[in-house]
């Protein structure tokens, strides 16, 4: 059997591992020698497992593999920002990219959850390629543990390519490995997802996780965020924010709204004030991003000044708000500009 052929263990929960365990009449707890192997020791191979005995290696490699892969091709943006492309789908035939995003004592990576998005974003690069399939547990965390400074991560967001909720049972099996003992062991505070605003999946992330989330709003009125945003119409913000007023972030778990900010579109003091009387009763804080052109565009970029008076006017209001800081668009690897293409990710390659 070819090793494409043969089932990835990475991405496996506890639960899953058991099962196969089971399967192949192995012992019960070598599922939890397999967990160590290959979240905590972070191994490629199964004849790397040790204390498992040689027959059981052998019967695990008949049916399995590792499922670890290296990056394809990485970009260097001047600033510290790594783009990196991994290939996907068995056949490698399609693509996706992470950013490893280095600051300080903080070290980010956002990782991708689909190749394409369906969601038509008319101003996200992403969007523009249209959708080719979404991401397995296995093939998004593999992003996580096979960038080169893996285990620098202090944070991992899910802001990459693809809408995260539209892929949501593969999205809530990987935030359980990387946050259960027998995982990662990470606390979900390290962990953000994004959305666009799928109710059904935003549903299941808010009850079933405790990591942090930032909903793409980009504007606080029905039609114009229709006219940018086609999720609107089937998911309208005030029944997302309806949704979102049953929880609490007052306390640990975050709640952000990411708002890009496009000249003389969205960028004036009655988008700000509808914005606040949208955010306050949430206790959302607001993170505003510098649109970054992408070819075709019809947007125009909002001027700094613009940015800092929109941010002040929300402080104003009692809302925490923040420019965000833009990482990598030399390698086009900032918000937006994300298109899993091999051309664009190897201007520096490994």
């Amino acid at each position: 059997m070819e090793a494409t052929q043969l089932t990835p263990l990475l991405g496996m929960t506890l639960g899953q591992l058991q099962a196969v365990v089971a399967e192949l009449g192995m012992p019960r707890f070598s599922a939890g020698q397999i967990c160590r192997w290959l979240y905590e020791k972070r191994v490629e191979s199964i004849d790397e497992m040790t204390d498992l005995s040689k027959p059981n290696r052998a019967k695990l490699a008949a049916k399995y593999r590792v499922g670890r892969y290296a990056p394809a091709h990485s970009a260097h943006s001047v600033d510290g920002t790594v783009k990196y492309l991994f290939a996907t789908g068995g056949d490698g035939a399609n693509a996706v990219e992470s950013v490893y995003i280095p600051d300080d004592d903080r070290a980010t990576l956002c990782i991708s959850t689909q190749c394409g998005c369906k969601m038509g974003c008319n101003f996200c690069m992403t969007g523009r390629q249209g959708f080719h399939g979404s991401l397995t547990a296995s093939e998004i965390i593999n992003q996580v543990l096979s960038v080169p400074d893996s285990e620098r991560l202090t944070n991992v967001v899910f802001m990459g390519m693809g809408e995260p909720l539209d892929n949501v049972d593969a999205v809530l099996q990987v935030v359980e490995v990387m946050t259960a003992q027998w995982g990662f062991a990470w606390s979900p505070k390290r962990i953000t997802v994004s959305t666009v605003g799928l109710l059904p999946g935003l549903k299941r992330l808010l009850d079933e996780t405790s990591v942090h989330v930032a909903v793409s709003v980009h504007s606080p009125y029905h039609e114009e965020r229709a006219s940018i945003m086609p999720v609107e119409n089937a998911y309208p913000l005030r029944r997302v924010a309806a949704l979102l007023s049953g929880y609490d972030f007052r306390h640990q778990r975050r709640l952000s709204a990411e708002y890009i900010m496009w000249k003389g579109i969205n960028d004036d003091d009655a988008h700000a004030e509808a914005l606040a009387r949208l955010l306050k009763p949430l206790g959302a804080r607001v993170n505003l991003i510098r649109f970054h052109a992408i070819p075709g565009a019809k947007f125009g970029t909002a001027d700094a000044a613009t940015m800092v008076r929109f941010r002040d006017l929300l402080n104003s209001h009692g809302i925490i708000c923040t420019i965000r800081q833009s990482r990598g668009e030399d390698i086009a690897a900032a918000c937006g500009m994300l298109a899993g293409k091999v051309a664009a990710s190897a201007s520096t390659n490994d």
